[in-house]
């Protein structure tokens, strides 16, 4: 039998339909606030809603704005190197930059136009998507084979220019060059190459002396990839993982079209994403990986079969912790769900093969591979929250001329207050939720997004796996959060790795 849902008591407004959520039926409009802080919120969804009802959720239009915002991000890495794209490095008369076969033929755009050009894009993307999903909320149903195929050729082309918004590829390419060497990537950072390696110079200022964070399945990647480029040719190497990235996407695509509850929707939500082309696909995240073995465990988990199903979904999210740590959350949320349903032997079965996996992988490199995670665990990124927290803390212990203690601390009381708020997050987006949507769903997604917006280090690339677990199931209420979310975060991360044009 297939997992049952949890039921719980729900007010009768709760229970309307999920479309009625996402997307207002004409004329409908929430009430406006009259006063208070929470106006502004107000007025952002009465917008949302009159977007709603407009030529925006026509699928024409929302197909149009979609590809504006894709081919934007196609422009600004093809016009590269810019701000929002992998920087040129000088060295002496010449210079070493990671082109791509389409990008740096056309001339290079100055840096203004390339940080206008990616934030229009963001924003065209966002509406275009929220087009898409209105358009279906209101009947339409395009052939998922069409938009596999669109998608097919949008990311061929994309995979061969350079990567925007991060320069996270370049750092891959050289963790993968260090393995290749006998270079230990947990153990030592891209400096260990030599500084004037070509691979050591395009790596991000801020992480030329960080050991890698990744684990052991992500490294293999990225050494294969490393072979591609040689001694010498980064380009070669990030190139690699550009396609092989792309091509776990729209593997991850064709994966929901055979298996998601509503095919075309879960395609619209994922391979015909705007906002996930250009983060996943654009900047080559491994983040791509990580949500294909989430889906696959989750999906293994909502089947029918024996209880040994159990042990394949933890070594699919096994795989995934081996790529980056968080699919962990996934494994935790299935194994709370067999805990509350009393299925011990289940759970013992979940654990082996999660834990068995990540031991056995891990096995190749040691247990030090796990400590630069407890490092990058008190990073803070700058739109965070928590930086206004660590900034006030710090600043009570530098009035008392105890600021080495007040960093101590201010790290310290993040990083034991942010995981409980997590799990408060999550329970009320759970909430969200109708009795009728599938528990071993809901509550993996609840944590991975509750995860994405508490954290302290948090980048849109990082949705990644709420986006393909949300995809699994009908239109729920969620949906225009995680987006708002993403589109936000993207926004505030979208530069190549170099110096912002207004610090020099």
């Amino acid at each position: 039998m297939s997992e049952p849902t949890i039921s719980r008591p729900r007010a009768a407004a709760a229970a309307a339909p999920d479309g009625a959520r996402e997307a207002a039926p004409a004329g409908r409009r929430p009430p406006r606030r009259a006063s208070g802080p929470g106006r502004w919120l107000g007025d952002l969804f009465e917008f949302v809603y009159r977007l709603a009802d407009s030529t925006l959720a026509t699928p024409r239009v929302a197909v149009a704005v979609s590809l504006t915002g894709i081919a934007l991000v196609m422009l600004v890495g093809i016009f590269s190197p810019n701000y929002n794209t992998l920087p040129r490095v000088p060295i002496s008369q010449s210079y070493v930059a990671v082109v791509l076969p389409l990008s740096d033929h056309l001339g290079r755009l100055p840096d203004w136009a390339s940080i206008s050009l990616t934030f229009l894009a963001i924003i065209l993307q966002c509406l275009g998507l929220a087009g898409l999903l209105w358009a279906n909320s209101r009947g339409w149903k395009p052939n998922p084979w069409h938009l596999f195929f669109a998608a097919c050729v949008i990311v061929a082309i994309m995979v061969n220019i350079s990567p925007v918004g991060s320069s996270d590829t370049t750092s891959y390419a050289a963790y993968g060059r260090m393995a290749s060497i006998g270079i230990d990537p947990y153990g030592n950072g891209p400096t260990q190459l030599g500084l004037g390696d070509n691979y050591t110079l395009v790596v991000g200022p801020m992480w030329q002396n960080t050991p890698s964070v990744y684990g052991p399945l992500a490294t293999w990647v990225q050494q294969l990839a490393a072979h591609f480029g040689g001694a010498g040719n980064p380009a070669a190497a990030v190139s690699a993982l550009m396609i092989m990235n792309g091509i776990v996407f729209l593997g991850v695509g064709l994966f929901l079209m055979r298996t998601a509850d509503d095919p075309v929707r879960a395609s619209l939500m994922w391979v015909a994403n705007p906002v996930l082309i250009q983060q996943l696909v654009a900047g080559g995240h491994l983040d791509t990986y990580v949500a294909a073995a989430t889906v696959v465990g989750i999906q293994i988990a909502r089947g029918r079969g024996s209880g040994w199903r159990y042990l394949w979904v933890g070594v699919a999210i096994g795989a995934g912790c081996c790529f980056k740590i968080n699919a962990a959350f996934a494994g935790i949320a299935v194994g709370w769900m067999l805990l509350v349903r009393r299925e011990w032997w289940n759970l013992a079965r979940l654990a082996l093969g999660g834990l068995g996996t990540v031991t056995v992988l891990y096995a190749f490199y040691g247990w030090h591979a796990l400590k630069q995670l407890s490092a990058a665990s008190g990073l803070v990124a700058t739109p965070s929250p928590w930086r206004l927290f660590q900034i006030v803390v710090e600043g009570l212990f530098d009035l008392f001329g105890a600021d080495s203690l007040g960093r101590t601390v201010s790290s310290d009381l993040i990083s034991a207050i942010w995981p409980l708020m997590m799990i408060a997050v999550a329970y009320l987006i759970y909430k969200q939720f109708g009795p009728n949507q599938s528990a071993m769903v809901t509550v993996p997604f609840a944590l991975s997004f509750a995860w994405v917006i508490v954290a302290p280090w948090g980048l849109p690339w990082y949705a990644a796996v709420s986006w393909v677990v949300l995809a699994l199931v009908p239109r729920n209420p969620m949906t225009r959060w995680l987006t708002l979310v993403t589109v936000y975060l993207a926004l505030m991360h979208c530069s190549g790795g170099g110096p912002a044009p207004w610090a020099n």
